[in-house]
């Protein structure tokens, strides 16, 4: 682990440099784009709902990672489950422990919040993600994703 890097609660000045990596990461999602603006309003959402948490990874007074997570109450749990979103490392610092990092402070806030399940949703052509998350620990289900926009 990068022992210069630590991990934070992000605050409003460290949007820009979230929306960044935001931007990288759904360059490479085909069922997201990137819409600064809209990133940006969902950032500022997130930091003022506690039920959230955005993490960031910071060296030297730079954001180069980060992590989202939000409490979402689990009939299957019978509890508190935690969402997590938005986990981007920026490119040139990839495979480094980062990523872990900030997944190990994500499992923070769900212990926290007594939550007794983490999920998330990855692209199922991001290889590299896909080999983190199981490498880390992380199960495939038998689940999929559906969705429909309402806008």
């Amino acid at each position: 682990m990068p022992t210069t890097v630590h991990i934070r609660n992000a605050n409003s000045a460290d949007l820009v440099p979230m929306t960044d990596l935001l931007n990288s990461l759904f360059s490479i999602e085909k069922d997201f784009s990137a819409d600064g603006s809209r990133q940006m309003k969902g950032l500022r959402m997130l930091l003022g709902n506690p039920r959230a948490r955005i993490l960031v990874a910071e060296e030297h007074d730079e954001v180069v990672g980060m992590c989202t997570g939000q409490i979402v109450i689990s009939t299957a749990e019978g509890g508190p489950s935690i969402l997590v979103e938005d986990v981007v490392v920026r490119s040139d610092r990839q495979g480094e422990g980062i990523g872990s990092m900030l997944m190990e402070a994500i499992l923070g806030f769900a212990v926290e919040n007594r939550a007794t399940r983490l999920q998330l949703l990855a692209d199922c052509e991001n290889t590299p993600a896909l080999k983190f998350y199981n490498k880390i620990g992380w199960n495939k289900t038998s689940m999929i994703c559906l969705r429909k926009t309402n806008a």
